[in-house]
């Protein structure tokens, strides 16, 4: 997540470390994905270890003073073997020296050498937020810009302002930044008279927002004439503290992960008051749902229980994009992905049955995938979308006809 993670990176370093997070765009890492992970595993997982390959041959680094870091939920997904993966493809590769740090909220792995405090998770926190709203006021107004730059040049500004203030990380400061960046994208002088479909992009969370998994998915979509929006990262977060709730009440799971959990929420929703009540008071943008609401709007059509990899916030997402106003959907999945091929995919005949006017389409994404097959299903979709609006715009039309001829 390009945005989020030079803001994340900046305020984990000032906490003591020297993290760097990988690029977002490695060519070679695929190569190397595939050389040392089975083709079989999942497309995240040779990525992942591609760009641990790929970094560690480059030479940047000094081979006898470095370590590799993965965060991971630790769910019952494929992705749990990212370690092993790592740890296989670094002794194959020649680096079996090479330490690896596992961070998981479940506590996969303990790493003596690698410790948390309260600061790294409050700026940890204000960072990510600080990413989800310069993308979502970023991805609404581009589209748009009078002045073609004038939205990424706006975006670079505030992703540079926020880097620094995440070092402090002072809850005014952060506050302040919050409604000015709101008010500056607010501002930002843009030519809406041509109408766009909107599309929203959902999905296993490394394909929905890695540009090299994804095939610059959002580039793509814009270049097309579209608006794309992005759901949180933020609600990933909240969606994986959440399921603790549903696992004490019907999986006799412990209380006190139960317990923790309500905590962060309501901490990360401490932090996210102020960005609500920028987004609620501006113009041009709208404010997420809550986890709680997330959850009502998924049980509509799946059960809470469903926690494998993006579970049931898949489908929350969805409802959310389409009552937003975004009723295109591209439903992004790693090929053979079974969380998204039953929560993603298995769901959009049932979506359409609740509001006929969604308009979704599953891409797989794998390394030996056709990108002009998945440009061609986008465009499909995307000539359904204009197609949409142009019956709206007719139907408008002949009802204000109607009414001046009655009148």
């Amino acid at each position: 997540a390009p945005i989020h993670f030079k803001i994340l990176q900046e305020a984990l370093n000032s906490c003591g470390y020297n993290i760097e997070f990988l690029p977002e765009k490695d060519l070679k890492a695929i190569d190397e994905g595939l050389k040392y992970v089975n083709n079989d595993a999942c497309y995240p997982s040779i990525i992942t270890v591609g760009q641990y390959i790929a970094a560690l041959k480059s030479g940047k680094y000094d081979l006898n003073n470095v370590s590799l870091l993965m965060s991971q939920t630790g769910g019952v997904c494929r992705a749990s073997n990212y370690i092993g993966f790592i740890r296989k493809a670094l002794k194959d590769a020649g680096f079996g020296n090479i330490p690896v740090i596992a961070v998981s909220a479940q506590g996969i792995e303990t790493n003596p050498g690698f410790t948390y405090s309260l600061e790294m998770g409050r700026k940890g926190v204000m960072a990510v937020l600080y990413g989800d709203l310069i993308m979502r006021l970023l991805y609404r107004v581009r589209p748009y810009e009078k002045i073609k730059g004038s939205a990424n040049l706006l975006a670079k500004y505030w992703i540079d302002k926020c880097s620094e203030a995440v070092k402090l990380g002072d809850k005014k400061e952060y506050v302040d930044n919050i409604h000015q960046m709101t008010k500056d994208f607010d501002e930002l002088e843009i030519d809406e008279s041509l109408v766009k479909p909107k599309v929203g992009v959902v999905g296993e969370i490394l394909v929905k927002y890695h540009p090299m998994a994804n095939n610059n998915l959002v580039a793509l979509l814009e270049s097309e004439g579209a608006e794309v929006v992005v759901p949180d990262l933020t609600d990933f977060l909240l969606y994986s503290s959440y399921n603790a709730t549903y696992k004490y009440k019907y999986l006799s799971k412990g209380l006190l992960p139960k317990i923790g959990s309500d905590i962060a929420i309501k901490y990360i929703e401490y932090y996210r008051k102020p960005i609500r009540e920028a987004l609620r008071n501006s113009n041009r943008f709208y404010e997420p749902l809550t986890v709680e609401e997330l959850v009502k709007e998924a049980e509509r059509l799946v059960s809470i229980g469903n926690q494998y990899g993006e579970g049931w916030l898949l489908t929350a997402e969805m409802l959310e994009l389409i009552q937003t106003g975004a009723e295109n959907i591209v439903c992004t999945q790693p090929f053979g992905c079974l969380p998204n091929h039953i929560t993603g995919k298995g769901v959009i005949k049932a979506i359409r049955d609740l509001y006929p006017q969604a308009n979704i389409v599953a891409i797989d994404y794998d390394p030996g995938a056709s990108e002009v097959n998945q440009l061609n299903r986008i465009k499909l979709m995307l000539s359904t979308a204009y197609d949409n609006i142009e019956e709206k715009q007719e139907k408008k039309d002949f009802t204000e006809k109607a009414y001046n001829i009655e009148n």
